[in-house]
């Protein structure tokens, strides 16, 4: 008996859309992490893309828990020298609630070329409309 190992070009790949209105902020993340990996498939290999793609609606309406808001900070770099930006969390969600997710998601996902790619096929939306009607996407229940 033989190993099966998925080819990258032969995996079916389907679309999910997760409602983050809510429910915890990294929670959410954590699953679309999950399924843009393809962690969630029994063929999954950890050098083969077998990710999905995955739309997150309703990001504004996110829940965190603790002081998360007030304590958590957003840094980062103009390029300048000296120039290190900070932002709290709590301005950043009320301000880009999807950028904010992004950021999330891309931190739960491995940093190499494979990782950006899997992170092409996420699209987040601040409120319930998002334009990927024609694909058919199923709810993702978590």
């Amino acid at each position: 008996m033989s190993t099966f190992m998925p080819k990258a070009d032969e995996v079916e790949r389907k679309w999910y859309v997760i409602d983050a209105q809510g429910k915890p902020f990294g929670r959410v993340a954590a699953e679309a992490a999950v399924l843009l990996r393809g962690k969630h498939k029994p063929i999954f290999t950890p050098g083969v893309d077998c990710g999905d793609f995955v739309i997150i609606v309703n990001t504004d309406k996110a829940v965190f828990t603790g002081d998360k808001l007030n304590k958590k900070l957003y840094q980062h770099s103009t390029g300048y020298i000296g120039n290190l930006k900070e932002v709290k969390y709590g301005t950043l969600v009320k301000e880009k609630s999807d950028f904010a997710m992004r950021l999330a998601v891309k931190g739960m996902i491995p940093d190499t070329t494979q990782g950006r790619k899997q992170l092409t096929r996420c699209h987040i939306y601040k409120g319930e409309e998002h334009k990927h009607e024609a694909q058919k996407p199923e709810a993702w229940e978590m």
